[in-house]
């Protein structure tokens, strides 16, 4: 699909258009999606929640790219088809476990701050990533609940570890890209990892503890890597760090099923 932008208006690839380029958001969808169900039991439910989930993420995407391009018509398509199919999955959710709409407590006001920030000119800050993050998490009790199988404790305890590790990785990244160099940013993303480390370490299964430590570590040492690596000819590209946050989300998954809470 093709579209003529208009004026002052930053033009987008059609891959772009249909998936945003943020390799991010599929870490935070599938990370709560997962410990939800490691708080619960795996249900057919919880497919639908994801594919509910993941037309809602790229129907918002969407929505703010095209109030960001000041309304070009290239948006409009995306934004009918996954609103669409995100109303449709939404409804079967809604229908069959009431109890969803709670969600909505959450996910709106997190909307609004998402939203406030996609307006053209508007740097997205640090309370925009929040507000991604907070509507994420949502998903592990919405997971849990669709199972038929919902026990209070354990969907807070993974709810929490979801919240630690999501909001951990929104610092860690900021610490390297748009806040590199800043000093007093890299520490409160390292002070943030540290503190949850001894309650995990009294309170959970000794693997979390380990897993904390190791996000402890790799917060710490990736503004020490980009500093390194800044004047030279290979430096610290957001691949990179990709790839690091790939590798940290699937540990906390692989804890949070090896040593259930």
């Amino acid at each position: 699909m093709t579209a003529t932008a208009r004026p002052g208006a930053p033009r987008a690839s059609p891959q772009h258009v249909w998936v945003p380029h943020q390799h991010g958001a599929w870490a935070m969808l599938a990370l709560p999606l997962l410990l939800g169900v490691a708080a619960s039991r795996p249900s057919p439910w919880q497919l639908v929640l994801a594919a509910a989930a993941l037309t809602g993420y790229l129907g918002s995407a969407a929505l703010q790219a095209w109030t960001r391009a000041r309304r070009a018509p290239a948006f409009q398509a995306p934004i009918l088809v996954y609103g669409a199919a995100f109303g449709g999955l939404g409804l079967a959710l809604v229908a069959s476990f009431p109890s969803l709409l709670l969600a909505l407590v959450v996910a709106v006001p997190a909307a609004l701050v998402v939203f406030e920030g996609a307006r053209p000119g508007t740097r997205r800050d640090l309370a925009n990533s929040l507000a991604q993050v907070t509507q994420a998490l949502v998903l592990v009790p919405s997971a849990a609940l669709v199972s038929g199988e919902v026990d209070l404790g354990p969907v807070v305890a993974y709810t929490l570890v979801a919240a630690a590790y999501l909001f951990g990785s929104v610092l860690v990244v900021r610490s390297v890209l748009r806040e590199r160099g800043n000093d007093a940013f890299a520490l409160l993303s390292v002070g943030f990892h540290v503190v949850p480390i001894v309650p995990a370490a009294i309170a959970l299964p000794w693997g979390y503890a380990l897993v904390g430590a190791g996000l402890a570590a790799r917060a710490a040492a990736l503004p020490l890597v980009q500093r390194h690596r800044a004047e030279g000819s290979h430096p610290l590209r957001p691949v990179h760090v990709g790839i690091v946050e790939m590798i940290a989300s699937l540990a906390v998954v692989l804890v949070s099923f090896a040593a259930p809470l």
